[in-house]
């Protein structure tokens, strides 16, 4: 056995050109390595045995090199015959007898040497291609279904926790809208029953001077005093009439049938969305499940609310505390609450006499405001009104009430970075900042920045300063930035308040060009509030009932709009 030494491998191999073939030997005499092999007798020969093993004349003998063995093939239907053709139209191997039947006269026959070789070519092309190409498009498809399983696994889990986080919130909706009526009741009843003993306490009380009436009167009827009868006067007109009792309001609960359609509306719609990893796995006959709106051609202002605010203050902000009342603040320190009516129905001004900037209303019912100057949120109380949140270094702009949360967009006091945080009470649990790529998501401007949560948890943000609006999922990863669509635009885009509906359609308002701008949750322009209908648009808010509030700057109206049917 003989060995080289690999340069590749630094070490010592066997070379197989020359390892011994101890295992391969002549049939006969046992020489190892023979040269010849007879593909009759399947077996091998030396040179020494070749005439030995022909001189057995009984047998027919095919003699082929060691390294052509196996190539002859034995005839199927003559026994011990060698088939040296290949009929093509049979697609057989065939000997001389076959073909001296006849059988395949008319037949095109070929060397089984050339077919043989031919068919190692078309074999080998087949291997390469199987290799080359359709076994790594296998293995590809294989490789994308398995991520395809793992998406929809991960898809499967985030839709049951969005559902289940949307039933868990309509829990809570549905719990404080108890508590609220059942407040509603219990007022009520502790008003009657006030009523009830006021008016008890009353005829008690007239009861207890008529007996001491009475007492006195028989009394009289007893006396000779001359005196005391001629004093005596009647007292019977004062309890003549019995008072009034008291109006006792009754309230009822009037039950309302769940339309299953409404609900589904309210509470929210599965939509197919494009495939991700491939083709949609939309069916072909499926129906789009994704609501389709219908906005008015024209959109109907309901009423007109025109403020108090002098001519020099802008109004910037507004928020609904109920369906029919609306905080508002402009650019003096007093913050107002108006009916629908048009009736001011309360004046409170900031803590240190300053600006707000931004205003909301708390699940609670807690009126809440931004100070930047202070650097602090404020909770405006029935009481008194006390910092919920003070800051360092940062300033508060624009600002949003959650299901459960505070979000806040606020600019350092260099204003050189923006940030949005989200607060469970008072303490910060999140921050927005940068992209993936560690670039700042907003602008460095001053403080015209507003952020409002989409109904899929998108926080969306109007940037004026970058003439964007920029939407990032719940965990601050960037979907989107709409920079602007409008046939009504003369001037470039500088987007101010934002508000989301009920439908996941984000609104924005859309000052200097004088008209609100619509977007679905994927930041395409559906739809516009036209100039015609506003003017001058900043503060965006909405209603339970989706109806629009348009706080306009330079008017000071408060415009109640709806814009879809």
């Amino acid at each position: 056995m003989l060995v080289r030494y690999c340069i590749k491998r630094r070490c010592f191999i066997m070379d197989p050109e020359y390892i011994p073939q101890d295992l391969v030997r002549c049939g006969l005499c046992e020489t190892p390595v023979p040269p010849k092999h007879c593909d009759i007798c399947h077996i091998n020969l030396c040179k020494a045995c070749v005439g030995e093993h022909l001189s057995d004349e009984s047998i027919e003998h095919r003699i082929v090199p060691f390294r052509k063995r196996g190539l002859t093939v034995q005839c199927e239907n003559h026994a011990r015959k060698i088939c040296e053709l290949h009929c093509e139209q049979c697609n057989i191997p065939i000997c001389a007898l076959c073909v001296s039947t006849g059988e395949h006269d008319q037949h095109k026959k070929e060397d089984i040497l050339k077919t043989f070789a031919r068919n190692i070519e078309v074999v080998q092309k087949d291997l390469g291609e199987l290799e080359t190409v359709i076994s790594p498009k296998y293995e590809n498809a294989a490789f994308k279904i398995l991520a395809k399983e793992a998406y929809f696994d991960e898809n499967f889990k985030k839709l049951t926790k969005a559902l289940q986080k949307q039933g868990r919130n309509w829990h809570r909706e549905i719990d404080t809208i108890i508590l609220i009526l059942q407040s509603n009741i219990d007022d009520m009843y502790s008003e009657n029953v006030a009523a009830c003993h006021e008016y008890h306490d009353k005829l008690i009380h007239s009861i207890d001077e008529i007996s001491k009436i009475i007492v006195n009167l028989k009394t009289l009827l007893d006396t000779r005093d001359v005196s005391d009868v001629s004093n005596y006067k009647s007292r019977i007109g004062k309890f003549g009439t019995i008072p009034k009792e008291p109006s006792i309001s009754q309230l009822t609960f009037q039950y309302k049938k769940l339309r299953r359609e409404k609900v589904f509306k309210e509470f929210g719609l599965l939509s197919y969305v494009p495939d991700l990893l491939g083709a949609s796995t939309k069916p072909p006959d499926a129906v789009p499940l994704s609501l389709n709106i219908l906005f008015l051609d024209n959109p109907c202002t309901i009423t007109e609310i025109r403020t108090t605010y002098p001519e020099a203050s802008l109004l910037h902000s507004v928020s609904c505390l109920t369906d029919d009342e609306f905080w508002v603040c402009s650019g003096n320190s007093i913050l107002r609450l108006y009916n629908l009516q048009g009736k001011l129905l309360q004046s409170v001004q900031t803590v240190l006499g300053n600006w707000p900037w931004d205003i909301a209303v708390t699940r609670s019912g807690d009126f809440i405001y931004t100070d930047p100057d202070d650097r602090s949120i404020n909770v405006v109380s029935k009481t008194h009104t006390y910092p919920l949140i003070r800051l360092e270094g940062w300033k508060p702009c624009g600002m949003c009430c959650t299901y459960d949360d505070i979000l806040v967009i606020m600019v350092c006091d260099a204003y050189k970075q923006t940030k949005v945080v989200r607060y469970s009470d008072s303490k910060a649990i999140q921050s927005i900042q940068w992209d993936s790529n560690s670039v700042p998501l907003y602008s460095s401007g001053l403080y015209m920045k507003y952020v409002s949560e989409n109904r899929n948890e998108d926080v969306c943000v109007s940037d004026y300063d970058a003439g964007a609006v920029v939407v990032v999922s719940a965990v601050g990863k960037l979907r989107f930035r709409y920079t602007g669509l409008s046939p009504y635009a003369k001037r470039p885009f500088h987007p101010c308040g934002i508000t989301t509906d009920s439908l996941g359609m984000i609104l924005v308002a859309d000052r200097e060009n004088t008209c609100i701008q619509i977007l679905d949750q994927n930041g395409q322009c559906l739809h516009f509030i036209d100039k015609f209908e506003v003017d001058y648009p900043w503060g965006l808010c909405l209603n339970t009932a989706d109806s629009l509030f348009v706080a306009e700057s330079d008017t000071r109206v408060v415009k109640k709009i709806q814009y879809y049917k």
